[in-house]
């Protein structure tokens, strides 16, 4: 049985104040939340009498959100915990590769040590869940694997996790199948693949191996695909097409998606409809150097997009610091996400698809009998949080304070 407790003046979002018939804020109040076996067992306002005998964590009008969902980062690849460096130029993603193959063997730090300081990072600023990629290839065989999954383990209390066996060298090019086949018995949980075109030379064999691996292993799919154009979108109808063959709708994402923020709005339209209907998911780290998923008509037209940090100090990109609130309030300013609404719905892309508020207003989170993961932030709204890029205070994981702090106002009683 877990630990309850009243989690005491929790402001929660109740509704949009509407003017003129336009959103123009967001209304919210102060709420104690009764947490039970890692759930939201009762929600009452905050201006009733607790009964005596429960222990209480005091909130201090603290903002509530669903904690966050970091749906791209690596653990194995980050330097974090090592002295700065910046990157080596290359020319192309083959040279980086083999760049990232020979520093971090040498590095005085372990993979593990470092993973677990990102990890400890990335649930200061509010995430309970993490996608990470693992890089399987011949030199390392699967010990990236093994060693993220030791530090996913100390934080096994602290959030859940899914792991990508990801041949970033190529899964034709270093005729990785049979590893990624190990790694995918070994406790990775979806299989990924970068590049079929550009890495492999080969679209079709690529995605076909890829595919038949998740089918045989019954993993999920995770492709980085960084081509550009309509040689990214033929992928894409390609990797589509596969994917309802296999009856994999829904399990299957595709992170970057360049190219589809290289075409025609028209043409993006059609590609939309085709994710959707393949139940395909979009990643994207929102980065400032180049053309992102146009996001927000992808949401329209029924596809599932989520964000997520990638690179995070590390041989790719001397830049990021873990937090996925900032890489959304960086796709919100990209797409001029400037009012109430529009702030408060782009929520969604970093919690999994939840809102504490529908479009309409109504309460969506939290509610009775829902998971008690969230983040406690310094805001009066979800709209705020995102453009000022709220401090977080404390963040639960199932009812467990994971990081940060709130004031114990009487004893924990088990």
């Amino acid at each position: 049985m877990g630990v309850t407790y009243w989690l005491t003046n929790v402001r929660l979002e109740t509704g949009y104040r509407v003017e003129n018939g336009i959103v123009a804020g967001t209304e919210a109040s102060l709420f104690h939340i009764l947490i039970k076996d890692g759930k939201f067992a009762r929600i009452t306002p905050a201006t009733e009498t607790l009964e005596d005998g429960i222990a209480q964590k005091d909130a201090k009008g603290l903002l509530a959100l669903p904690s966050f969902v970091e749906k791209h980062v690596h653990l194995d690849k980050t330097l974090m915990g090592e002295p700065w460096r910046a990157v080596i130029p290359v020319s192309n993603i083959i040279e980086r590769c083999e760049i990232e193959k020979r520093t971090l063997p040498g590095l005085p730090t372990t993979t593990q040590e470092r993973a677990k300081n990102l990890l400890a990072v990335l649930q200061s600023y509010g995430a309970t869940h993490v996608r990470t990629h693992v890089d399987i290839y011949p030199e390392a065989g699967i010990t990236n694997l093994e060693t993220v999954k030791e530090a996913l383990a100390d934080y096994s209390t602290r959030l859940s996790h899914e792991i990508v066996a990801f041949p970033q060298h190529g899964l034709l090019r270093t005729d990785a199948k049979g590893l990624l086949r190990d790694a995918l018995r070994q406790g990775a949980t979806h299989v990924g693949g970068v590049d079929p075109a550009n890495v492999d030379g080969d679209i079709e064999e690529s995605l076909s191996q890829m595919m038949e691996l998740a089918v045989e292993a019954n993993a999920g799919v995770d492709l980085h695909l960084h081509d550009p154009g309509h040689l990214g979108t033929f992928t894409m109808k390609r990797l589509a097409q596969m994917t309802v063959d296999a009856g994999w709708q829904g399990r299957v994402a595709i992170s970057h998606a360049f190219a589809l923020g290289d075409i025609p709005v028209a043409e993006a339209e059609e590609m939309a409809a085709i994710l959707r209907e393949a139940g395909i998911t979009i990643i994207t780290s929102v980065p400032y150097s180049r053309i992102i998923p146009p996001v927000q008509l992808l949401h329209q037209n029924g596809v599932d997009v989520a964000v997520g940090c990638d690179n995070i100090f590390d041989t790719w990109q001397p830049y990021g610091n873990g937090d996925v609130l900032e890489r959304l309030w960086r796709l919100a300013e990209r797409n001029r996400y400037l009012d109430e609404l529009a702030l408060s719905q782009s929520l969604r892309f970093i919690t999994g698809g939840k809102t504490t508020l529908d479009a309409q207003g109504t309460q969506q989170w939290p509610k009775a009998g829902d998971e008690a993961s969230l983040v406690l932030v310094e805001a009066t709204c979800s709209a705020e949080a995102i453009a000022r890029r709220a401090n977080r205070h404390a963040v639960f994981f199932k009812g467990t304070l994971a990081a940060g702090q709130v004031e114990e106002v009487t004893a924990v009683k088990e």
